[in-house]
């Protein structure tokens, strides 16, 4: 009797112990943080709106299906949800073991899109079309170098920083390097900021941050002395600071003078959802790609706009404290960089389409029609979420 006792006393004690792993193994899951996601799918929604409402009149007039587009963007949300719950899962610290990997693989899209296998837009080649998906690599390779240098200065602490920053500035520039070939110069300039935020959360010297500052100052002198920019690219740069300038060819500033309008035309509270003049009558040009802020603006007019700048706070909230909670270097880069690209980009995308800041080309993240900037922006939200379900 005492001996089946025992065996029975043995038997519960192990049920106990892998049940208590198997708790364990899926704890995570109870730290999930809602607002984050949440608020990530309330800009997705509005967005599938406001891209319905941007081509709404265009495709009736062509006799195509009025969904066309949502619907397309609609199967990019469906692949980004999956993409989040697999970024979520799988821990994040595994990533470094991975870096290398996923850093080779983007480095390897960059310079297939430079070959007859890219395709040609709007003046630059940016995409790379499989089974009738746009790929849009450098989207990938914003994060493959948040991903790779963050891994590397996680993994280089500690040690002299001079070969640390050398070797950052490398995994940065190449593909940044081949994105300017593209010629895509918005991105380019998001890799310039994603290692600037890196060096600083990552506790670099301020001697090679200034050091880097004046290098970049200098790069970008040369860059506008020496006509290594073409002239269609500076005076995209330049057109939206000279509005006055009567030798300025006013095309340059068409699009940048349309989207004032739509958005001014808005008001306080907006002309009304399909209500938009501006909008209907498509003089916008990509008004559902980099200018649908123009949209929100004149649909729903200031306080439309002022609800998803404040959701984009909210974002960036979540992601500031996920970065400040995290429990290793590691967690915190990444989240850091998320954060930083997701304000740079919120920054330029909404200044270019009120006139404040040059057109770059850079997508409103989750707002503008783009199967790829969604599923990688879904990728990166559960990123954040990975970093914060292991904060403990």
């Amino acid at each position: 009797m005492e001996v089946g006792f025992g065996q029975d006393r043995a038997e519960k004690m192990m049920r106990e112990r892998v049940q208590a792993r198997w708790m364990d193994a899926y704890a995570p899951v109870k730290h999930l943080d809602p607002i984050l996601v949440l608020t990530a799918l309330a800009l997705t929604g509005l967005g599938l709106v406001m891209i319905y409402s941007a081509k709404l009149a265009a495709l009736q007039q062509q006799g195509l299906p009025s969904t066309l587009y949502v619907s397309r963007q609609l199967m990019a949300l469906v692949l980004g949800i999956v993409v989040l719950v697999g970024a979520a899962v799988i821990d994040y610290r595994h990533l470094r073991s991975y870096a290398a990997v996923l850093y080779v693989a983007s480095l390897a899209f960059l310079v297939l899109v430079l070959t007859p296998l890219g395709t040609a837009r709007g003046g630059s080649q940016r995409w790379i079309v499989l089974g009738g998906f746009q790929l849009q690599p450098s989207e990938v390779a914003k994060v493959a170098v948040l991903v790779a240098v963050a891994a590397w200065i996680h993994e280089r602490r500690g040690e002299p920083w001079l070969p640390t920053v050398g070797i950052s500035l490398v995994l940065t520039l190449l593909p940044m390097g081949l994105v300017f070939l593209q010629p895509d110069l918005g991105t380019s300039i998001v890799f310039v900021w994603l290692l600037a935020i890196l060096f600083l959360v990552g506790s670099v010297p301020a001697r090679y941050l200034i050091a880097l500052g004046a290098a970049g100052i200098g790069a970008i002198v040369f860059a506008l002395t020496q006509d290594l920019l073409d002239q269609y690219q500076l005076n995209r740069l330049t057109a939206f600071a000279r509005a006055g300038d009567p030798s300025l060819d006013r095309t340059l500033r068409f699009q940048t003078e349309q989207s004032e309008i739509a958005i001014g035309s808005g008001q306080v509270f907006g002309k009304g959802l399909f209500q938009g003049t501006q909008t209907a009558l498509a003089f916008v040009p990509e008004n559902h790609t980099d200018f649908i802020f123009t949209v929100v603006g004149e649909e729903f007019g200031f306080l439309g706009a002022s609800v998803v700048l404040a959701l984009f706070l909210i974002l960036i909230w979540r992601g500031l404290r996920i970065a400040v909670l995290s429990k290793d270097l590691f967690g915190t880069l990444l989240a850091s960089g998320v954060v930083a690209m997701l304000a740079l980009q919120v920054f330029i995308n909404v200044g270019m389409n009120v006139g404040i800041m040059p057109v770059t080309g850079i997508p409103l993240p989750f707002v503008s029609y783009g199967g790829t900037s969604l599923i990688v922006w879904f990728g990166l939200i559960g990123l954040l979420l990975n970093v914060h379900m292991r904060r403990f």
